[in-house]
This record gives structure tokens, sequence and C-alpha cells, in this order.
């Protein structure tokens, strides 16, 4: 499985909680493939392609989302520090 390619599966919340399954087993199984090891290196990626993303999309000839809702994410990364 390419992980990249079940991207475009996720439409809704249980596909979203199916794909983080998935990223989860992927850095269990396939760790040769993780550029970033550590969950400092992950987050700092994630930031840097979040500043960088409109070049991603214009890049790739994707339109640029204007709808993300980035208050749900930052809550999202903040409760995978508390929650059980």
């Amino acid at each position: 499985m390419e992980l990249y390619k079940e991207i475009d599966n996720v439409k809704t919340k249980e596909d979203f909680v199916k794909f983080l399954g998935l990223v989860a087993k992927d850095n269990i199984y396939k760790p040769k493939e993780w550029e970033n090891k550590t969950i400092p290196e992950y987050l700092e990626s994630i930031q840097s392609w979040i500043e960088d993303m409109d070049g991603y999309y214009k890049n790739n000839f994707l339109e640029v989302p204007t709808n993300v809702n980035w208050g749900f994410l930052a809550t999202v990364f903040y409760v995978g520090k508390i929650y059980e």
C-alpha cells in the first residue's frame, strides 16, 4: 500500500480516523521510508510544509485550499499531547 494514495479516500471523519491508523502502521512497518524519525522532526516537517503549501499546490497544478479550519487542526495536534 502506498500511503499517499490513501489521501484521496479521506472524505469523512471515519475515513480520517482510518487514515491516521494507516499513518501509524506505516511508521511501525516501514520506518526506513520515514525521513522524520522523531516527533519533533515530524512536527517541524509539517510546519515547514504548511508554510510552503501554496507552492506545493501550484507546482502540482492543484487549487490551493481556502476552507482549511486551522483552529481544528491546532486542536488535533494539541490533544495528541494530553488525550489517553
